[in-house]
């Protein structure tokens, strides 16, 4: 018996553009310079307060990033309003969680820095949520590369760590992946560099959702 855990934006939806744009409007109503697209893609994956903050330059949490969060998190309607903005999934990850849930050894959850409510957005917009038997979201656990994300759903779902195989595409799964004790499969379609996954602890690179079937 296996529990896979999926990271949401960047492994199973291709979300860079709205979360820069959201990261943009958030960042101008501060009087900040404009994040580039590339300097965003960095950050994904983290929970959003820590983001903020690396996109600052910043070492700590302070009064103005969690003014900044809260603006961002004002901005998930006016920018989900914009048909351009729609998260997609990534070719072929309908098809890999269908594959999985089919099998009677494994059980699906997701592990993501995004907020309980984006997460929900995305399960529901694809209808993915039937599948997804746990979660843990940045509203429930410390940031990655924390562990938290991944007990706390072995913990909750039964499983030992060591029977968990993360999927994602940033550095940040590969060391929490890492320091749960868990398995890590780094996806080369995200945002991440292959080089840092495999350096961050990846135990094998996939360069297409139908290879993680094979490898689960």
């Amino acid at each position: 018996m296996k529990l896979v855990l999926f990271d949401c934006d960047g492994t199973r939806v291709d979300s860079a553009v709205r979360i820069h744009e959201t990261m943009r409007r958030a960042f101008v109503a501060f009087g900040h310079p404009e994040p580039t697209l590339a300097e965003t893609k960095t950050i994904i994956g983290l929970s959003l307060d820590y983001a903020i903050a690396r996109l600052l330059g910043r070492h700590q949490i302070d009064d103005e990033v969690l003014a900044i969060r809260v603006k961002f998190k004002s901005l998930f309607a006016e920018v989900h309003s914009d048909p351009n903005m729609m998260e997609q999934l990534f070719p072929g990850i309908a098809e890999l969680i269908e594959g999985l849930a089919a099998r009677g050894d494994v059980t699906i959850g997701a592990v993501t820095g995004n907020s309980r409510r984006g997460l929900s957005h995305v399960l529901d917009l694809h209808g993915l949520a039937p599948r997804f038997t746990v979660s843990r979201t940045a509203d429930d656990c410390p940031s990655k590369p924390h562990p938290a994300m991944v007990l706390e759903c072995c913990a909750e779902a039964g499983f030992n760590p060591a029977d968990a195989v993360i999927i994602g595409d940033a550095v940040f799964d590969m060391e929490m992946a890492a320091k749960a004790g868990s398995h890590a499969i780094g996806v080369a379609w995200g945002y991440g560099e292959i080089a840092d996954l495999q350096d961050a602890g990846a135990g094998a690179i996939v360069w297409h959702p139908e290879e993680i079937l094979k490898l689960v």
